[in-house]
């Protein structure tokens, strides 16, 4: 663990406020789910929650499928990072932060399928680094939450993604959201 320094008292309630500066770094907003562990030295640990992750080996099993029979990239995120990748070197993106576009994308509930240029297209990691020919994002809703997002990417542009790769996307966003639902 690593200390900040900041210290907090709990107010009558029970609550204690998380810093914002805490809250900027570690990409928490308002509304968030926030994880309770305690452990038996009495640490009380929070940790934000991602439903989406608790599909992780599920989501994996399935974007590997995905990227086999579709023959492009297959991700599936949930609103802060990208946690299972096939078809694509997962160095360049599992675990990664995603870009605000891509976060705005999601918490909008868009459907895109842009190629690199058009106006849709959304820069998919934080850093901006990523470079496709052409991809889809279909938002994953759990509940009436949007909670993720499944994206197909394509680096070929001789192998553009179109019509049949949306609906691919969007047979699998509902899956998932059905599962989490369960």
């Amino acid at each position: 663990m690593k200390a900040t320094g900041i210290i907090r008292r709990i107010d009558e309630l029970g609550r204690i406020v998380v810093p914002k500066e805490i809250r900027r770094v570690l990409r928490i907003r308002e509304g968030d789910p926030i994880e309770i562990f305690t452990d038996k030295d009495g640490e009380i640990i929070l940790k934000k929650y991602s439903p989406i992750g608790e599909l992780g080996s599920f989501a994996q099993e399935y974007v590997e499928a995905a990227a086999q029979i579709l023959g492009c990239g297959v991700c599936v995120c949930d609103r802060d990072q990208i946690i299972a990748v096939a078809g694509i070197p997962k160095k360049e993106l599992l675990g990664k932060p995603l870009h605000k576009e891509l976060e705005e994308a999601i918490n909008d509930r868009e459907a895109i399928l842009a190629k690199k240029g058009e106006k849709k297209y959304v820069k998919i990691l934080g850093n901006g680094d990523n470079e496709y020919s052409g991809q889809v994002v279909q938002t994953i809703i759990s509940e009436g939450d949007a909670i993720g997002a499944v994206i197909l990417l394509s680096k070929d542009e001789n192998m553009p993604i179109g019509v049949t790769e949306q609906k691919a996307a969007v047979i699998a966003a509902k899956f998932l959201g059905k599962q989490m639902e369960g």
